[in-house]
């Protein structure tokens, strides 16, 4: 066992060489924004860590900016400063996320860094743009998260020693647009790239056969799912009371961010005054964002339905393609006796199964209320790689518990789910439809994750081909303590 965890950890380092250079991924938290500053155009007193831009200018020598390095500079990418602290503030946020930090070296640190700021810059060398509007709207959605987990602006700015919130938000701006550019610059460079069955089969077999990758135990798991359905005296009860809710607010000019904390249950913008941010891309069902975007701004909807019970959505304002907006969600109660017949309903399907009337797939089709799954035999997909396929390991907790003491060829007996979005209660029964024990990659069998490894080195190479021809022809910078580091990429141009 240890043997093929050795040969799969080999493998994989060569398909991605290293966990943190050329990773398409970019440190998004708060706690791991770094500042990154553009060069300014005013000197300061000499202890600064800020020089004056014609010093550094792409016209300069390298030489000349050995002559002029002032402590704190780790590296110079285009028209960005990396200073040295920044860095060690990386390190820390890496810690402070739970990130394991036992390979992770100063010098790769760098590299990333440095990575981060020639895809900003080379975005703005090719008029990608990112609007004021998309960097404000995302510091306004950070500064909102960061109050409703910390408790109000005082304990925030407080928290991460910031004067003010007006300075607090420039530095988020800076932050976020550098971060905004990079990743589009990024997605520039692979969004094009596609892999062809021709060139999986390949790359598959060019691997030697004892540095094949070993993939976990696995599942394919079905369900059968009754959802319980409200009396409509229930959801009309409901209506009535959101109709309230909005002639209080519209008529006696009450506040929706108050009703919403008082009576939303929606547990993900309860606390904070039923707020969301969103535009058209925003992960919401139809049905929401179809009100949401047909509102104007001030405006109150009248109550409508969707899979988590009834709404009503304030505008409260409108920034292009973005909405600010607050609602409350009030879920039409379940009673118990409708639990209690979708229990009993489930239980009837699965000894029809057991007593060979139907298979499972046939039952799922026949009468799960779950349309996702229902045409599919009841079949769960991985939202990671929308596969069948489920690894033991890295299972959602919830899911595993659900399924962990199922027997092949068993049927559990109805499991009561709680939706943790807010939606109804729910029962189903569930199956393990195949099983796969750990084993070394297999073409036929594991053709989607080695499709997968395909793309990524794929995407990796084009992406270090990129690197290379824009480090060559952008103004680059390493300062002395720093050129001895085993970069990934040539940032010392040697």
């Amino acid at each position: 066992m240890k043997l093929l965890k050795k040969k799969n950890l080999k493998f994989m380092n060569k398909v991605i060489k290293s966990g943190l250079t050329l990773s398409i991924l970019f440190l998004t938290g708060i706690m791991s924004a770094q500042e990154s500053e553009t060069l300014p155009d005013t000197q300061v007193e000499p202890q600064e860590v800020i020089v004056e831009e014609s010093m550094i200018s792409k016209n300069d020598s390298v030489n000349n900016f050995k002559r002029i390095k002032l402590d704190g500079i780790a590296a110079v990418v285009g028209d960005y400063v990396i200073l040295e602290s920044d860095i060690e503030k990386t390190l820390i946020d890496l810690k402070s996320q739970g990130a394991s930090t036992a390979d992770v070296t100063r010098c790769s640190l760098l590299g990333k860094l440095m990575e981060d700021r020639l895809y900003a810059h080379q975005a703005v060398q090719d008029s990608i743009l990112v609007s004021d509007d998309e960097v404000n709207a995302q510091g306004d959605r950070q500064l909102q998260q960061l109050v409703s987990q910390i408790g109000s602006m005082d304990k925030v700015l407080n928290y991460y020693k910031k004067d003010d919130e007006a300075s607090f938000r420039e530095e988020l701006y800076k932050i976020n647009k550098l971060r905004m550019l990079s990743e589009k610059m990024q997605n520039k460079i692979v969004s094009e790239i596609e892999i062809t069955p021709e060139e999986v089969r390949q790359f598959f077999n060019k691997i030697p056969v004892d540095e094949r990758p070993v993939f976990g135990a696995e599942l394919e798991i079905a369900q059968i799912v009754k959802q319980p359905k409200a009396s409509e005296e229930e959801k009309q009860k409901v209506i009535d009371k959101l109709n309230e809710i909005k002639a209080d607010i519209e008529e006696n000019d009450a506040s929706f961010s108050v009703k919403a904390i008082l009576y939303s249950q929606d547990p993900g913008s309860k606390s904070k005054g039923g707020f969301y941010s969103m535009t058209r891309e925003t992960q919401f069902v139809k049905e929401f964002k179809d009100v949401a975007f047909s509102l104007r701004e001030g405006e109150i909807s009248d109550p409508f339905e969707t899979e988590f019970g009834y709404h009503i959505i304030y505008v409260e304002k409108i920034r292009g393609r973005e909405l600010d907006l607050r609602h409350i969600l009030i879920t039409p109660e379940i009673s118990q006796k409708e639990l209690d017949n979708a229990k009993k309903e489930l239980d009837s399907i699965r000894q029809g199964v057991l007593d060979g009337k139907f298979t499972f797939a046939a039952a799922a089709l026949n009468f799960s209320d779950e349309k996702e799954t229902k045409f599919d035999g009841g079949l769960l997909r991985n939202p990671q790689d929308y596969s069948s396929r489920f690894e033991l390991t890295k299972m959602e907790p919830s899911l595993y518990n659900q399924v962990r003491d199922i027997k092949d060829n068993e049927i559990s007996r109805p499991i009561l789910e709680n939706d943790p979005r807010g939606g109804a209660p729910k029962y189903k029964i569930m199956k393990i439809t195949n099983r796969y024990d750990e084993h070394v990659a297999d073409f036929a069998k594991d053709y989607i994750k080695i499709q997968e490894l395909a793309l990524r080195e794929k995407q990796y190479n084009a992406i270090k081909k990129w690197m290379d021809e824009h480090i060559e022809d952008t103004y680059v910078s390493v300062n002395s303590g720093n050129k001895e580091c085993d970069f990934a990429n040539n940032w010392v141009k040697e």
